[in-house]
């Protein structure tokens, strides 16, 4: 036939559903013959007859639906061959024709074969009719054919079309109809396994492999995860592929010669597809999630306990694909402790290792409750296991400088093992720190400190060079006021030293300002009435017949009569709870409080939550709570109200302890003539000795018109009273409830001299080669600054990238927190591995350093990638 008489009308036409089969949209197909029947006459031509050629029969039973003006339709059969030359030649010479056939039109024997010379041919079977809509060469027939059934459905059909390429192969072609059954939208074979994959492990109940099998070729889908993969076996399962992968994955992070018991899970060919499919699944922000229920059943399939137990933690430190390494390694280091095998720095140096690793965040809370027990431990060790008795102010600036970091541990712990509370390990860790810090830590400090107080300090409650908290207007905030300044105090009921310092610390590197730490001494009884009092502006202090507390002969208890006191000392001043703060927008605060030169903004989520007995078990986690509400309050004065001034300081401190207390840890109070008994103190008129109590005369705190003592229970002993809780305590002499912070923020701007932008640390690559001639490759990169002051910590995600933004390794994270001063401390060192796929000398790749805080990529590096024969090993 005459390739001039094809008509080229086939990139019109669509499928639609509606038949027994589905047949391309009959109303487009007519459209298109109308059309070129009604083209002007070529040169010589009288009419036009178009031969349409269905070998098929596909349109036979739509062919009487056919309806062109001016046009005749006429089938053509084996019984009228001759009737239809002698109607085209002889009966109807001038009509135009459309005739429909399902004969050979080539073959010599044919009565039409010279009108067919002279006519135009259409052919309409659905294969070509599909190589032509979709530019698909002639010579991918077969394999088009071959997925028919795939063909045969309007949506489908549609989504294969959607995917854009230059030319078609049989692997592009079948790659797409893979992608459309899985529901992907790009070509990448990793994403088509995994969305198999993440439906379900078990055959019969996934739903995409049921697609595969119905409408393409499981066999070939088998095909190509061996190519990718390495995965070839008599019989093919996804649980089975599944285990593939993550052996694959794993024998790149533990030498090969300890996976003996599992070496036929492991690629032979492509190793390095695995590893990276793996990693790829594990780093997704939403797919992981399948991956790691996944991954807990697959451990157990391959016995992986027997393996790991066999095996030092040194030689799967690094390994990251089953949960049941961190399990292993946590457990490592809690039996470590309770066997007092002291390695410290390095058990800190593997919990601070697999912080970067993917199961860390499901064992975070477990790992954080670990870090603070072998903290607590380390300072056990560093203080060799002895607190020294010492003087007074020794006793105290011992803990201000060091002791503190303990109430700090010791939190920190319980904020952790707050939220894992039924684990048995952590349970087994309490006691740990129980031990340490109840037993020890609390005991000798408490009991030295107590000998210091009976010796040094029961006459005058002061130490050299210490602020008394009953100087803290007249010191600090007057001296402001004088010259004019605007002052904001922030008062926070228990706000311990430790939790001060932690304070001061964030402020510090999280804002432009500087924040400097003092102590005071606070008053005795440590209790909130006298703590606010002590605050206030006055001229004197003291108790009344009743206990109440009165500033200048006034009652100073809550905020409406504190309101009262400080307005007599300054008119522009307000007092308010923060809570009204939170609650007001920009525009009411800045309105609120225009022309205010005093503000006192007072804060109580920690004593609010410790004073109740229902509560106290929540102390901790008010504390982290209080930190942030703090923290906010800061910034709000700061960017709302202009605020350059800022103190930030508390009433009391506090003692608490989570384990129940024994028997001995009380007492019974004693027969005095008192006006006030509490858990921790007892005012008197009396002034004698008393067994196991310390009397401090109030005469160098308050004015003392009664004459009243104060009786405390040395160390940390509490009265047996009833009512409010017994482990969340103050009021009496410990260094935990007297030591008062003093926080004093200075706001800076932007631009001021002497200001420090805050900046995170970089992290820069260090290698000078830009080659890579091995599929398997070390980096060495280095944190250009240490944390400190204004210069906060990074955690980037490095990995290898081409033109386009395909990841084409796996994903390694660095979190560049190191405080060090040593340079080579600063460094890290990372291995990554390339997918198996081609590469092209000739174009440009870039390992992408990426902030993971920000998803901005701070560093996109060009590399050249010259693999050669690509091969798994690395040398």
């Amino acid at each position: 036939m005459q390739k001039n008489k094809l008509l080229d009308l086939f990139s019109l036409y669509r499928w639609i559903n509606g038949k027994k089969v589905n047949y391309l949209n009959l109303t487009q197909v007519i459209s298109t013959l109308t059309e070129h029947f009604s083209q002007p006459l070529n040169d010589g031509e009288q009419r036009k007859i178009i031969f349409w050629f269905d070998k098929d029969n596909e349109f036979a039973e739509d062919i009487d639906q056919i309806a062109i003006d001016n046009v005749k339709v006429h089938q053509l059969t084996e019984k009228n061959n001759f009737y239809t030359k002698y109607l085209l030649e002889e009966e109807d010479p001038t009509s135009h024709y459309l005739i429909y056939t399902n004969l050979e039109l080539g073959v010599e024997d044919n009565w039409v074969i010279d009108t067919v010379l002279y006519s135009k041919t259409f052919y309409a079977d659905k294969i070509s009719l599909l190589l032509n809509d979709l530019h698909i060469d002639s010579s991918l027939r077969m394999v088009v054919k071959k997925y028919e059934k795939f063909f045969n459905n309007k949506d489908r059909y549609k989504k294969f079309q959607a995917f854009s390429t230059e030319s078609f192969t049989e692997e592009t072609i079948e790659m797409i109809i893979m992608a459309v059954l899985c529901n992907v939208k790009t070509l990448d074979f990793e994403t088509i396994v995994k969305t198999v994959l993440m439906d379900s492990l078990n055959d019969e109940e996934n739903k995409y492999l049921e697609l595969l099998e119905k409408f393409f070729d499981t066999e070939v889908f088998w095909k190509y995860v061996a190519n990718h993969y390495g995965y070839e076996r008599e019989t093919n399962s996804l649980k089975m592929l599944f285990m593939h992968l993550t052996v694959t994955a794993l024998s790149h992070s533990i030498d090969e010669s300890y996976l003996s018991n599992i070496k036929d899970y492991i690629a032979q060919r492509n190793k390095t597809n695995g590893l990276v499919f793996i990693d790829h699944w594990m780093h997704h922000k939403t797919d992981y999630e399948v991956y790691n229920e996944y991954a807990k059943l697959i451990e157990q399939e391959i016995q992986l306990s027997d393996l790991v137990n066999q095996i030092s933690v040194e030689s799967f430190k690094q390994a990251d694909i089953f949960p049941y390494f961190d399990r292993t390694i946590i457990i490592y280091i809690a039996n470590s402790l309770s066997t007092n095998l002291e390695d410290y720095e390095e058990y800190i140096k593997l919990i601070k290792l697999r912080r970067a690793k993917h199961f860390y965040e499901t064992y975070e809370n477990i790992y954080e409750a670990l870090y603070y027990t072998v903290k607590i431990h380390q300072f056990y060790k560093e203080q060799e296991a002895r607190i020294p008795q010492g003087q007074a102010v020794e006793m105290y600036e011992a803990y201000v400088n060091k002791y503190y970091v303990m109430d700090t541990y010791y939190r920190k712990f319980y904020v952790a093992y707050d939220q894992e509370s039924n684990n048995e390990l952590l349970k087994k860790l309490k006691l740990m720190v129980e031990n340490i810090y109840t037993n020890w830590y609390q005991g000798e400090l408490s009991s030295h400190w107590s000998q210091a107080v009976s010796t040094e300090l029961r006459e005058q409650w002061s130490l050299p060079g210490v602020s008394n908290q009953q100087d803290f207007y007249r010191n600090i905030v007057s001296s402001k006021m004088s010259k004019g300044e605007r002052v904001f105090v922030i008062i926070s009921d228990a706000m311990r030293y430790e939790v001060g310092v932690e304070i001061s610390e964030r402020l510090n590197a999280e804002t432009l300002g500087s924040c400097e730490v003092e102590t005071m001494l606070g008053v005795i009884p440590s209790v909130t009435k006298l703590g606010m009092a002590s605050l206030l502006p006055y001229r004197s202090i003291d108790f009344d017949g009743n206990a109440r507390v009165l500033v200048d002969g006034k009652d100073s208890s809550g905020l409406e009569n504190r309101k009262k006191i400080i307005a007599k000392a300054e008119s522009e001043s307000v007092a308010i709870h923060f809570q009204d703060v939170f609650n007001m927008n920009k525009a009411g605060r800045r309105e609120y409080f225009k022309g205010k030169k005093l503000i006192y903004i007072y804060h109580d989520t920690i004593d609010a939550m410790g004073d109740k007995a229902s509560t106290e078990i929540y102390t901790f986690n008010a504390v982290e709570k209080a930190m942030n509400e703090i923290y906010d309050l800061v910034k709000i004065i700061r960017d709302d109200l202009s605020g350059v001034n800022i103190y930030i300081t508390a009433d009391h401190g506090f003692l608490y302890q989570r384990e129940a207390l024994e028997e001995s840890d009380k007492m019974e109070k004693e027969k005095l003539d008192t006006i006030e008994v509490k858990r921790r103190y007892m005012l008197s008129t009396e002034k004698r000795e008393v067994s196991g109590l310390l009397n401090i005369d109030l005469s160098s705190v308050v004015k003392n018109e009664q004459q009243l003592t104060a009786y405390v229970p040395n160390a940390t002993i509490r009265f047996k009273i009833q009512g409010s809780g017994v482990n969340f305590v103050h009021g009496g002499a410990s260094l935990q409830e007297v030591v008062v912070p003093l926080l004093m923020f200075k706001n800076k701007r932007s631009g001021q001299k002497g200001t420090k932008e805050i900046k995170k640390v970089d992290i820069k690559l260090t290698n000078t080669t830009r080659k890579i001639t091995n599929s398997i490759f070390n980096l060495s990169f280095f944190q250009t600054e240490k944390v400190e002051e204004k210069m906060i910590a990074r955690t980037v995600v490095i990995y290898m990238a081409d033109e386009d933004g395909s990841v084409i390794s796996n994903e390694e994270t660095i979190i560049g927190d190191r405080e060090f001063d040593n340079p080579e401390d600063r460094t890290f060192k990372l291995r990554f591995v390339l997918k198996s796929i081609p590469y092209d000398r000739g174009k440009t790749y870039y390992l992408v350093i990426k902030d993971t805080e920000t998803q901005v990529t701070v560093d996109r590096i060009p590399f050249t990638i010259n693999l050669g024969i690509v091969s798994d090993f690395d040398f």
